[in-house]
């Protein structure tokens, strides 16, 4: 598999035929297909359902795409941030995050980072929790915010916070119309809704792994891939969502309660590499402690842990 078939079949993908995309990418119909055929053949999996029109994507070739779209960009702002570097235009920082941090401080630490250094060009990728470990080590970022322990001897660990977990709940859904902390054995035999589905292990593991040591089990779990595509499906009463409690900010036609179990709660955790010499990390969490300090809203929900930082009065 190489690059130039990533861009194949994103182009396949996007257009659903095989003649357009050929257009598109000025190349004979016949060599494009022998490309996506192969690419088939070294991944082990059938990527396009030709026998339709349009083309349709199997499900392992949906997740290949959005794969393939992410590295594909991600190779573009390498070539950027390098030619900016080989002409000594700037400094370039890569930070990885989930996507619930966007709904608490991240934006705010990108802000204020962006204030002291305004020839820095800050990245922002978009990385599960055990995607950023490894991109910490291959270099791909250069700090990471998740929420899942992954230890690793070359990657330092702060947890920031503790958050609280919340549940996400239909309109239509018995426990709507309360206000108070919901038990979490309310949540047996019902219809839970999880996520990310992958890659494991993950913050689906961490809401599964609480309901199983305490012996609440689901009638049914559904995973999905993304913390909106979750709510979208609590909206739509197909089940509940265990969420943190700074994702109340995402939808509100749904109802959120907290969850009456003391380890109910989510770590969001800053990552980077062990003896990293930058001063942007320093910098960083001296944004986090002047930011905890002033308590904003988002962070009422949540139990203070970042060393240095003076509990707000």
């Amino acid at each position: 598999m190489d690059l130039r078939q990533l861009r194949y079949f994103v182009a396949v993908a996007r257009e659903r035929n095989f003649t357009r995309a050929a257009e598109l990418l000025h190349i004979a119909q016949p060599p494009l297909s022998r490309q996506i055929q192969q690419l088939e053949e070294d991944i082990g999996v059938q990527l396009l359902v030709r026998t339709s029109r349009p083309l349709k994507l199997t499900d392992a070739g949906r997740y290949f795409y959005e794969q393939a779209l992410q590295i594909l960009g991600r190779i573009e702002q390498t070539k950027l941030a390098t030619r900016r570097l080989g002409k000594s235009e700037r400094s370039v920082l890569s930070i990885g995050f989930v996507s619930s941090t966007l709904y608490g401080g991240l934006p705010l630490v990108v802000r204020r980072l962006r204030q002291h250094y305004p020839e820095l060009d800050v990245q922002l990728v978009e990385l599960l929790s055990a995607q950023q470990t490894e991109a910490l080590k291959n270099r791909r970022i250069d700090v990471g915010f998740g929420r899942i322990r992954v230890p690793d001897p070359a990657v330092e660990r702060v947890i920031m916070r503790e958050e609280r977990l919340m549940l996400a709940i239909p309109c239509s859904h018995p426990l709507f119309e309360g206000e108070g902390p919901v038990p979490i054995d309310a949540l047996a035999q019902q219809n839970l809704i999880v996520y990310p589905k992958e890659p494991r292990p993950s913050f689906a593991d961490s809401v599964l792994s609480l309901l199983a040591d305490r012996g609440v089990r689901p009638a049914e779990v559904q995973e999905v891939r993304e913390l909106q595509t979750a709510l979208g499906l609590v909206a739509a009463e197909v089940g509940l969502c265990v969420v943190p409690a700074s994702a109340q900010a995402l939808r509100h036609d749904i109802h959120y309660r907290d969850i009456d179990d003391e380890d109910a709660i989510s770590p969001l955790i800053m990552i980077y590499r062990v003896n990293d010499p930058s001063e942007y990390i320093d910098t960083i969490k001296e944004i986090i402690r002047e930011m905890y300090e002033v308590n904003p809203e988002w962070l009422h929900d949540s139990r203070i842990t970042f060393p240095g930082t003076k509990s707000p009065q």
